[in-house]
């Protein structure tokens, strides 16, 4: 395979945000695939405030069920321990060997990367596009991690996303507020949401 996405993420629940997002980088990268990867536990989180991995992998098959170059991975839910990036992009490159890899994630999660477990041999492995929101200060993304060698700098590509001023955690303060949550979702992921009463 020529090039092929890594998109990562607890998808509690998954947004437009994230499929603009995997759009984007699909479209920008020439990727042939973007992979969903939801991960089981995430080292940066507090597990026990998760949805049960059973409904985020419900949803974000639901989703994805209408692009045809977007496909659901379950590595991380079958691999025990924590959900550490390297080892998602390792198995990956093992399975389809892509030229070129793209592990796709928020800008803030960027900003966390050089505490994130071998960070030197992650961006060896893959390129970064960290998706950020329109009038986001990359200055801020570039100062921060400045720490990092040049040549790992140069992994981290900035991309723009209009929708990513959706987030998740909004969603689940609308749903807990009985607010609306239309148009920031796709509607089988609403109904999903409905239907399991989840964030309620």
């Amino acid at each position: 395979m020529r090039s092929l996405a890594i998109m990562g993420g607890t998808f509690d629940p998954i947004h437009y945000g994230h499929l603009v997002a995997a759009e984007q980088a699909r479209h920008s990268f020439q990727c042939e695939k973007v992979l969903f990867v939801p991960a089981k536990s995430p080292p940066h989180k507090d597990n026990s405030r998760i949805s049960p991995v059973e409904h985020r992998l419900a949803m974000t098959r639901l989703a994805v069920d209408t692009n045809r170059y977007f496909e659901v991975s379950t590595l991380e839910i079958e691999r025990p321990g924590p959900s550490y990036a390297i080892d998602t992009v390792k198995e990956v490159k093992k399975i389809y060997n892509p030229e070129k890899l793209y592990f796709i994630t928020g800008a803030d999660a960027v900003l966390e990367i050089i505490s994130w477990k071998n960070v030197e041999e992650l961006l060896s492995a893959c390129y970064f596009v960290a998706a950020t929101r329109p009038g986001y200060d990359i200055s801020n993304l570039r100062q921060k991690l400045n720490v990092l060698p040049a040549e790992y700098l140069k992994k981290i590509i900035p991309t723009y996303i209009p929708a990513l001023a959706i987030s998740s955690t909004d969603i689940r303060k609308r749903v807990r507020a009985g607010e609306s949550i239309k148009y920031l979702l796709p509607e089988p992921v609403e109904r999903y949401i409905k239907n399991h009463r989840l964030y309620l």
